[in-house]
């Protein structure tokens, strides 16, 4: 009598393990195949919305222009083991201040931020943050979270006009990201900054300054769409309190003049 209750508890114990490794298997292919599709969305979706931006703004071709703000967006990247080369960054020419990442590692820098920055570190610092919003992931989540997947893969399979497609660009360039996403963001861009020999509490002057700049304010887009900007420029200098790091410029004097002179 022990001997088969022995036996049926071996082949309860062994059904249940191949039930649940069954299981396991299945969630695991799911997951695998969702993030196969999501990356293979992003790369489609990056490359949609920068041939909507080309198509319907003046982009930058000063190759002085471009090589400075490309020094500023290299030392970012090398000392924070970021692979450069899967950057791309674009300056589009437009008053609004503004910059935002876009899918497939895409960074647009608008001439209007260039123009209100009163130095390297202050554009570095909101190049920091946009990249820190490419590093932790933060567009797809916006975009699944704003579009959800099934109309993200829509566009990228022609089931959307050009008209959504465009819209969709829009969305990422004028309107915030989660209260959360925006804090990991600041306080990531601000290491970031550190490593570079940057001073964050340039990017809390230029938030805060910003914040209250009564010129212009509609097309202050940066800020206008990063919300709470004096409570995050305090958040910074709260959390770089006490941290050592050595600055280092990574443009002269003379290259920095020439990126103000030319936007």
């Amino acid at each position: 009598m022990s001997k088969n209750i022995f036996v049926q508890a071996i082949l309860i114990v062994g059904v249940f393990l191949g039930v649940y490794f069954g299981l396991s298997q299945i969630d695991y292919m799911k997951a695998f195949h969702i993030k196969e599709a999501t990356d293979t969305t992003e790369e489609k979706l990056g490359d949609l919305f920068w041939e909507t931006i080309k198509k319907t703004e003046h982009v930058v071709q000063n190759d002085s222009v471009n090589r400075y703000v490309d020094k500023i967006v290299t030392r970012i990247a090398e000392k924070n083991h970021i692979d450069r080369e899967t950057i791309k960054v674009h300056i589009v020419e437009k008053d609004e201040v503004n910059a935002f990442a876009m899918p497939n590692r895409y960074l647009i820098i608008y001439t209007g931020l260039i123009k209100s920055a009163d130095n390297e570190s202050e554009l570095a610092g909101v190049i920091c943050h946009e990249m820190a919003h490419i590093e932790r992931n933060h567009v797809m989540k916006k975009l699944v979270k704003e579009l959800g997947l099934s109309m993200l893969l829509s566009i990228t399979t022609g089931g959307r006009s050009p008209e959504m497609i465009k819209e969709a660009a829009k969305m990422l360039s004028s309107t915030a990201y989660d209260r959360e996403l925006e804090s990991e963001a600041d306080l990531t861009g601000a290491d970031y900054m550190m490593e570079a020999g940057l001073d964050p509490a340039e990017l809390a002057d230029f938030l805060y300054k910003m914040s209250t700049e009564d010129a212009m304010p509609e097309q202050i887009y940066w800020v206008s769409t990063h919300p709470e900007s004096k409570a995050r420029a305090e958040a910074i200098v709260n959390y770089i309190k006490g941290e050592k790091f050595e600055k280092k410029p990574i443009l002269t004097k003379a290259e920095w003049q020439y990126l103000k002179d030319n936007q």
